[in-house]
């Protein structure tokens, strides 16, 4: 399955700087101001071979007036129920709190491996002071400070100690389509279109389907498995957090697709859980077209369409390159076109172009426009060949290739698609020097 990295504390520690600093963004909001994460991020790491999703919490708290403290508190036992590695963070200039052992206490008695994690170690005196924190019986204490990122190295070592390698589809297996969006936006229902039987249970309420459901589809000249991943389970002394579960769903689904049917709800837009769980989409690059689902129950006039596709391309930009279809799965409205766009897309993810027509093709359109020069630098590209990957990923090789800027990236990107149609699918472009 899927690795998910935890990241738990009270609040204040550093929790999202840490989110921040191991997913390479900024997608956590920071302030010095306690309780200021009231709910999950959600990220991709790297680190040596391994790709995680990790998971930045909001602060565990107990006995305080705030308002969110129950929600805070069910937030970090749902991360702790999901993740493979619970990174437990604490404060080593506030020094171990009454707060920190009931952490403590709570991830003593889950069987996951936790790590302790004392930020903020930026000296050898506060190395000293982080010796206190073995009172709380979960082992070693790893220094780390998330705003340097001094110790995180040795910390993401130990995070991957014991992830497993994650196989790959490969292209004998069946094309994998997995059918993900957020609670009751009708996943279950398109896929009993699709069957054309009940195969799963359809009620009104967010979150019915428990578990996630795998189906061969075999009809009409397609064959595909299907997965929905409405799945959420029941867990024991956890009250239900069903948009939780179901980004949980969609992530371990997702890593295991090669294409996704991402639904949206037409009566409610395209909203910022949509658009996490997209960016998941394309930050494991996976195939991907957009359903508009209820389309039926849209007021519309001739520009509704139109205007509903440029606000969507908008909100997913930069890679907007996808497929996006308006349908009812009440009504099977275009369910047959999902179908074949889908499949459209497979082909792209999978199809391979040859080194002698990328540089037919793609030379000319560098030398016309080539990289602008850096401080003097003429930078040249000499040589494109696509790399042997599961996902569109291609290589340029020419001289300084360190000093080509993102929007040269986006550039050539573009022509790649213009020219050989990558149409939802994200394309990796590496730059190296000449061999």
């Amino acid at each position: 399955m899927p690795n998910i990295v935890a990241i738990v504390g009270r609040p204040n520690v550093g929790k999202s700087t840490l989110f921040n600093r191991l997913t390479e963004t900024r997608a956590a909001i920071v302030d010095s101001v306690a309780g200021v994460t009231r709910d999950r991020h959600y990220g991709k790491a790297i680190w040596g071979k391994h790709e995680f999703t990790v998971i930045d919490t909001g602060g565990y708290i107990t006995g305080s007036d705030d308002i969110f403290e129950s929600e805070i508190r069910k937030q970090v036992q749902l991360a702790i129920d999901e993740a493979n590695v619970i990174l437990f963070v604490v404060d080593v200039i506030d020094g171990l709190s009454d707060f920190d052992k009931a952490v403590a206490q709570l991830l003593r008695k889950c069987k996951k491996k936790v790590l302790l994690v004392a930020n903020k170690v930026d000296n050898h005196e506060r190395i000293n002071n982080s010796y206190e924190f073995f009172e709380l019986g979960l082992g070693e204490v790893n220094c780390i400070s998330a705003v340097s990122g001094s110790g995180t190295g040795d910390l993401l070592d130990k995070v991957i100690e014991d992830f497993q390698e994650e196989p790959e589809v490969t292209d004998e297996s069946l094309p994998r389509i997995a059918v993900v969006g957020k609670p009751n936006v009708g996943k279950s229902s398109f896929i009993n279109a699709l069957l054309g039987v009940d195969r799963n249970i359809v009620t009104d309420i967010s979150g019915t389907t428990r578990d996630s459901i795998e189906t061969n589809y075999n009809s009409y000249g397609f064959n595909f498995t299907l997965i929905d991943t409405a799945g959420i389970r029941k867990k024991a002394k956890v009250d239900e957090d069903i948009e939780f579960y179901s980004v949980i769903r969609s992530i371990r689904a997702i890593e295991y697709s090669d294409v996704s049917f991402f639904m949206i709800d037409a009566t409610e837009g395209f909203q910022k859980q949509d658009q996490n769980i997209y960016y998941l989409i394309e930050k494991n690059k996976r195939g991907v077209v957009i359903l508009v689902n209820k389309w039926d129950l849209v007021e519309k006039d001739h520009k509704s369409t139109a205007d509903y596709e440029k606000k969507i391309r908008e909100a997913i930009k930069p890679f907007d390159d996808v497929p996006i279809l308006f349908i009812s799965a009440l009504t099977k409205q275009r369910i047959h076109k999902a179908l074949e766009t889908a499949m459209y897309v497979y082909q792209n993810r999978t199809k391979h172009i040859s080194t002698s027509q990328l540089n037919e093709i793609m030379l000319p359109i560098i030398e016309n426009t080539p990289p602008p020069s850096y401080k003097g630098k003429v930078i040249k590209i000499k040589y494109i060949t696509q790399l042997p990957m599961h996902y569109p990923a291609f290589a340029f090789f020419g001289n300084n290739p360190q000093y080509i800027k993102e929007a040269y990236r986006r550039f050539l990107e573009n022509q790649l698609r213009q020219n050989f149609d990558f149409c939802g699918v994200p394309i990796r472009i590496f730059f190296r020097g000449k061999d």
